[in-house]
């Protein structure tokens, strides 16, 4: 898994409640086994009904290639698909933030090297109007280690990640990673295991 420790570049904003896993990968809109998941992002929301580009904020120049997307309440609700990851980060975004983001969302995010984070009260109000108001126009900054976001004027904002998440982005491990960050514990236990119950690791054997 890629490493997430800092991140710049254009904060798009959708802020809208309730942005749901089917909305941002229409899996049936998908051709093929391997699709473009960039191309798939929102498809439904950026097209007419000739399957020309719409105003959706996704067709904007400024947003072809944004690097993080703010939002409001439950984004990533419905199905648990991680393809809405895949999509989000095969424009680029690699960090979202909402005032609340699902859990399951939120951990495929953690699994793929998205930055979910959530900002609530006026903090968030802020962040908002900055993102809408700049437009695309400059970029912003994600401090992971910090645990910061910085806007183009200098104001910052402070979020919450928990130790174990935070490490796991820093590093880049996925839950292989994550535990063989503990091998020499589990090649201990199973040598405390093989002397003081022998007959389990004969009962092994015998299978194989």
């Amino acid at each position: 898994m890629r490493p997430f420790i800092t991140l710049s570049g254009p904060a798009m904003p959708m802020i809208e409640d309730d942005i749901n896993t089917d909305q941002i990968a229409p899996l049936q809109l998908a051709k093929g086994l391997s699709p473009d998941w960039g191309q798939l992002l929102f498809k439904r929301q950026r097209m007419n009904a000739d399957g020309s580009d719409n105003e959706h904020v996704l067709n904007k120049p400024q947003y072809q290639k944004p690097a993080i997307l703010v939002a409001n309440e439950n984004f990533g609700c419905g199905s648990s698909r991680e393809s809405a990851v895949w999509c989000l980060t095969g424009v680029g975004i690699r960090c979202v933030i909402a005032r609340s983001i699902a859990d399951i969302f939120r951990e495929n995010c953690l699994l793929n090297g998205l930055l979910p984070i959530e900002l609530s009260g006026a903090a968030m109000d802020r962040l908002q109007a900055l993102v809408s108001e700049i437009d695309g126009a400059q970029s912003f900054s994600v401090d992971l280690p910090a645990q910061t976001v910085r806007a183009p004027n200098g104001e910052t904002f402070s979020f919450e990640i928990s130790a174990s998440d935070k490490t796991r982005l820093i590093e880049g491990l996925d839950e292989v990673g994550l535990t063989m960050k503990h091998e020499s514990e589990i090649v201990a236990f199973e040598d405390k295991i093989r002397k003081s119950m022998p007959w389990m690791q004969e009962a092994r054997d015998r299978r194989l």
